[in-house]
């Protein structure tokens, strides 16, 4: 039996169908917005994983190109493994969805959602959240609050629900939200300096969508009225909780308050050893329990110390940052470099400036695009004093280096102000909390090193929140442990002006407006603070950048030029690359791009180009070759690829009688342009440039003859109508060379 419910949201319907598709899965919700269509399910085993400490869920986006009506390209000609932009998508459906399975679930769950149909206007992203909420709530798997996701675009001061992609690109805001009926549980936003005010409205805005989706979901859900599993919430031996209580509690307090945080750890994992090892090796369950009532303990400790104490592990105040110090240019080779540590945070990032020929090409649902700002980041194991194998980079970094990136993209220059591209990389040297922060601070301070024009800089900072009932704590700069046992995981980065990126994960229900409120007015303060510290390393771009990056010099040619300037099959623009040994890049609108470290190299290039591409100008006196010679005069190339003709009562202040008495093949001679005549028919003299040189006046114009009797004229104009013929057979074979 097939169930189906819709409702208009931004003007389209949005759709979810259950029951048609899929049917051996737990759930599979059939999600349509516009011609965009997602299938997203949930599976879930049907005997739990013991001994698990995690929630065993598992999130995979796919993106099948027959959704766009594309072929894969590549030698295998199907899907491969997932882009960069499937990967941030299984991220935005995973994070949302993991704080609401219930304590005690650890039945390994997986939800997948692939796109179906692409209309390249309506983004599966979206429609995903909320698909795999309904596959989820309308299963048996125990899945009981159901959530919705929805994107919000700020287009002319009026917020925009779910912007097209073609409208996203005029958007000052592009806002990601997922939440329940009550409250939103993620965020992800990136913002053209977006104030803290406006981003409230936004969010407020975009929840009451939400509720709207929401709505659909319970509708769906009585219709269905699926069983759900039950699940056996973890009891603990309360008598020995609070035997463990009295023994630990003083004990892991001062262990957090120890100064730096791999001895606080060191000292906490000893505790943790003299609990285990207090029980017969032979009784593993024992053990296992008492590990696991240890850390209940721990995290008592800690929000009680917040919460009741309001005293921070480190004892800093709860709007506090931690030390900050900063260097630039500490690598002598790259072309911008800087160095960021806050506490025990530490990035190194660097920047490379490389061409057009080293821009990311895109190939997305959406068609083919290209990427001139890139950010990576690294965290290698040795950051946590771990031990590691080497792979790629995981969905942790990649989440990490998107949001760093898509947070200083709205201050980094136009194209045409600074025609490079531009590849940030940063490597965590060491993480105590807020790690892609500090690849923010760290960036921006490598970009202006390297003299990247910036629009402003850009700062970072992660809040936390402590919750239970009505006491809370909001938490500047959070350390590893506050992120690990605390509530909310919040990422602020922005400008003077206002907010340029944004991230929020949750590991309770909810948070309401007023507590977001507060948390981004409280975030202000402390990207203000880290700003003006970053200042006293480096307050704005560099005048110049490294003199180790390439030297871009961009030119401007007519666009009717363009095929004469590269060649045919491209003979042209290789000869000068060769020549010159510089990079050359040009654009369908004539904007011709010459990059080289070379100055004297670029600008030999730049004088090639410009004569190809010259024009001859009336009046204007050129040092010509002799290419031919004729009865009637010679041919002169003045610049390469263009001739004129120098007829031969142009060629001397005197009569010349034979153009071989004056002129030789490759002879270099002055000479003027006296006019153009279409199509592009140059008339020289060299004649005229003598008498210049000595002085003299141009010689006037020859006088018309008289006027005859009408026997007279008619004979004379029969004559010379005979000579003017004779003579244009005689010129019309050169005149077609011109």
């Amino acid at each position: 039996m097939s169930y189906r419910v819709a409702a208009e949201i931004g003007g389209r319907e949005f759709s979810i169908e259950m029951g048609r598709v899929a049917r051996q899965a737990d759930g599979a919700a059939y999600v349509c917005y516009g011609d965009t269509v997602v299938l997203a399910t949930a599976c879930a085993a049907k005997e739990p994983r013991e001994g698990m400490n995690f929630l065993p869920l598992t999130v995979d986006y796919r993106e099948n190109t027959y959704a766009a009506g594309k072929i894969p390209g590549g030698f295998f000609k199907r899907e491969g493994r997932p882009t960069e932009k499937e990967i941030l998508t299984s991220r935005l459906i995973d994070r949302p969805l993991r704080p609401l399975f219930p304590e005690g679930y650890n039945y390994e769950t997986q939800v997948i959602a692939l796109v179906l149909s692409a209309d390249k206007e309506n983004d599966p992203d979206i429609m995903s959240i909320s698909g795999a909420s309904a596959a989820l709530y309308c299963s048996p798997i125990p899945f009981f609050k159901p959530i919705a996701g929805v994107r919000v675009g700020l287009m002319n001061g009026a917020f925009v629900v779910n912007p097209t992609t073609s409208s996203l690109k005029d958007s000052r805001l592009n806002l990601t939200i997922a939440g329940n009926e009550e409250a939103i549980v993620m965020v992800e936003a990136g913002a053209d300096e977006v104030s803290e005010e406006q981003m409230v409205e936004a969010l407020d805005f975009g929840h009451g969508v939400i509720r709207q989706l929401i709505a659909l979901q319970k509708d769906l859900y009585r219709q269905i009225n699926p069983v759900k599993r039950q699940v056996v919430k973890p009891s603990f031996d309360a008598a020995e909780y609070e035997r463990m209580e009295r023994s630990y509690a003083a004990r892991i307090s001062e262990a957090l308050r120890i100064k730096g945080k791999l001895a606080s750890y060191a000292r906490l994992d000893e505790l943790k050893k003299e609990v285990v090892e207090a029980i017969p090796a032979e009784d593993a369950q024992r053990q296992a329990q008492a590990t696991a009532i240890f850390d209940r303990v721990l995290e008592r400790v800690f929000r009680n110390e917040i919460l009741e104490d309001r005293v921070r592990p480190d004892t800093r105040r709860f709007n506090e940052i931690r030390p900050i110090t900063a260097q630039v240019s500490v690598l002598p080779r790259t072309h911008g470099s800087a160095l960021f540590t806050r506490g025990e945070t530490q990035a190194l990032v660097t920047v490379t400036l490389g061409t057009a020929d080293d821009e990311q090409r895109m190939d997305t649902l959406e068609g083919e695009s290209f990427k001139r700002f890139m950010l990576h980041y690294n965290f290698p194991p040795f950051s946590v004093g771990e031990v590691k194998v080497l792979r790629g980079p995981g969905r942790r970094e990649i989440g990490h280096g998107a949001l760093s990136e898509r947070s200083l993209l709205p201050v980094m220059p136009s194209e045409e102000a600074f025609p490079y591209t531009i590849r940030v990389v940063s490597d965590i040297l060491e993480s105590n909390g807020s790690s892609s922060m500090a690849t923010i601070c760290g960036g921006i301070l490598a970009l202006m090193d390297a003299g990247v024009p910036v629009k402003s800089p850009v700062a970072g900072v992660a809040m936390g929140l402590v919750k239970e009932g009505e006491k809370y704590a909001i938490l500047s700069d959070i350390a590893g442990v506050e992120d690990h046992y605390g509530d909310m995981d919040f990422k602020v980065a922005g400008t003077e002006k206002g907010i340029t990126g944004l991230q929020m994960d949750i590991k309770i229900e909810g948070i309401t407006r007023a507590l977001m409120a507060e948390a981004l007015s409280q975030a202000r303060e402390g990207r203000l603070f880290v700003l003006q510290k970053m200042a006293e390393s480096l307050a704005g771009p560099r005048p110049e950048i490294s003199v180790y990056a390439p030297r871009i010099i961009t030119i401007q040619i007519p666009k009717d030029k363009i095929g004469g300037v590269i060649g045919t099959g491209g003979k042209i623009i290789r000869g000068i690359i060769e020549q010159t040994g510089v990079k050359i890049d040009i654009e369908d609108d004539g904007k011709v791009n010459i990059a080289s470290t070379d100055t004297e190299s670029a600008q030999k290039a730049i004088r090639m180009i410009e004569d190809l591409v010259m024009e001859a100008e009336v009046g204007k006196t050129y040092l010509g070759t002799v290419t031919r010679l004729v009865d009637f005069g010679a041919f002169v190339e003045i610049f390469p690829g263009t001739e004129g003709l120098l007829h031969i009562s142009e060629v001397a202040d005197y009569r010349v009688q034979d153009i071989n008495s004056e002129l030789k093949l490759g002879d270099k001679i002055p000479v003027k342009v006296l006019s153009i005549e279409p199509p592009n028919k140059i008339r020289l003299s060299r004649k005229a440039v003598i008498r210049e040189a000595a002085g003299l006046p141009p010689l006037a114009e020859a006088p018309r003859p008289p006027r005859r009797d009408h026997q007279d004229r008619s004979r004379g104009g029969r004559e010379r109508g005979g000579r003017e013929r004779e003579r244009g057979r005689t010129q019309g074979g050169g005149g077609r060379h011109f």
